[in-house]
């Protein structure tokens, strides 16, 4: 059965990370995968620059830049609709982190709408780190304006609390806590807990509850950009 997963979140929560990732690894395991690429307001870090890649990987990808690619922003919408004709096993979409970025997947709503229960998974990624996600009441004010764009209803966290090139275990232990009082809060399961392997490993050997982990996804880094470079240098 055809799932589709759509990844919303604020910026700098690590969504086109965690996308390029599960793309990859579904693809390894031999299932045929789509990427589609809804971010337009953020080119800084965009799912284009990795084309290369992803058709290394045996993975399709739409987008609406496309860089270096000659594709249009007016062919995208009719691209996107392979999504929904096509015989995927996995579909991902990768949602732009403000009201822009949702509208773009609001668009879709009836062709969602029309897919079997259980086949369209919304998953909110967190980093406790970046504004607006630090306490469970900022998440769900976030998490309900992302909704409201969007027109689709979070099913499920991710936590991928880290704060990058200083990352650590202790990050994603934070990130546990705020997330186990917003799941409690919000009755909203916590789907994954995602990060570097390394950090990861040392983050699940505390014994924490596995309810408010889901199912562990270790990370390679494909977004080698520094958030320190963005903001203060513009490279």
């Amino acid at each position: 059965m055809k799932k589709m997963v759509i990844l919303i979140g604020n910026y700098g929560s690590g969504k086109t990370e965690i996308a390029l990732n599960m793309a990859v690894m579904a693809a390894s395991e031999g299932k045929r995968t789509q990427v589609i690429d809804l971010d337009r307001i953020n080119d800084y870090f965009r799912m284009s620059d990795h084309v290369k890649l992803l058709e290394e990987k045996k993975v399709d990808i739409v987008s609406p830049t496309f860089a270096g690619q000659g594709v249009t922003q007016s062919s995208v919408s009719a691209a996107v609709a392979s999504a929904f004709a096509q015989d995927w096993d996995l579909v991902i979409f990768d949602v732009g982190g403000d009201p822009a970025g949702a509208l773009s997947l609001a668009r879709y709503h009836q062709d969602f709408a029309a897919m079997p229960k259980g086949q369209v998974e919304v998953y909110d990624i967190v980093n406790v780190f970046r504004p607006m996600s630090e306490s469970p009441e900022k998440i769900m004010k976030l998490k309900a304006e992302m909704e409201g764009f969007a027109r689709q209803e979070v099913t499920g966290f991710i936590n991928n609390s880290n704060l990058l090139n200083y990352a650590s275990a202790e990050d994603l232990r934070r990130g546990y806590e705020v997330l186990r009082e917003t799941s409690l809060m919000s009755g909203i399961p916590v789907v994954h807990t995602t990060g570097r392997r390394e950090y990861l490993e040392e983050f699940l050997a505390d014994g924490r509850d596995a309810a408010f982990i889901g199912v562990p996804i270790a990370l390679d880094t494909y977004m080698h950009r520094s958030w320190d470079s963005f903001a203060y240098g513009g490279i």
